[in-house]
């Protein structure tokens, strides 16, 4: 269907759902994608998930980050989640600095590695510190900058 009209409402046995139903589905993993702010503080409390991983830029606002972690939702940031494409391009960099083709499988093996690492990384300092996943990435993060910022000597 949208090969043919470039959208996929009207798919053969499909019915339509209005975006805030579909929120609110029971289920365990959602994963906005799209749009930035697309769970608000309005509607963060219907949302049925009990695993919100963001694959969009910042489809949580503060106040439906609140929300979900009070009714026990697990969430995986999107500096956390949708961090592949970021790594991939770091990886393209490295090829070309390196005069190297790597094969397909090579990147996605690599890719595996590095996300399940941070993921790892990321859920050891949310459980040791007591602190949502949102802010145990930044931890992460801006330790490992702080970390490289020494080792360079840019500031002693």
């Amino acid at each position: 269907m949208k090969t043919l009209t470039g959208r996929v409402s009207g798919f053969p046995g499909s019915e339509p759902m209005d975006p805030a139903a579909l929120l609110a589905l029971k289920c365990e993993i959602l994963v906005p994608a799209a749009l930035e702010n697309a769970i608000t503080g309005e509607n963060a409390g219907a949302v049925g998930a009990t695993m919100v991983a963001e694959a969009a830029n910042g489809p949580l606002t503060p106040a439906a980050d609140r929300i979900l972690e009070k009714k026990g939702a697990f969430i995986i940031p999107d500096i956390l989640c949708n961090a592949g494409g970021v790594t991939v391009s770091y990886f393209e960099w490295v090829q070309d600095e390196q005069h190297l083709f790597w094969e397909a499988k090579d990147v996605y093996d690599r890719l595996e590695k590095v996300m399940k690492t941070a993921f790892r990384d990321v859920l050891k300092i949310h459980l040791d510190r007591n602190v949502s996943m949102r802010i145990a990435a930044n931890m992460l993060g801006i330790g490992r900058v702080a970390e490289a910022i020494h080792i360079r000597g840019i500031y002693p």
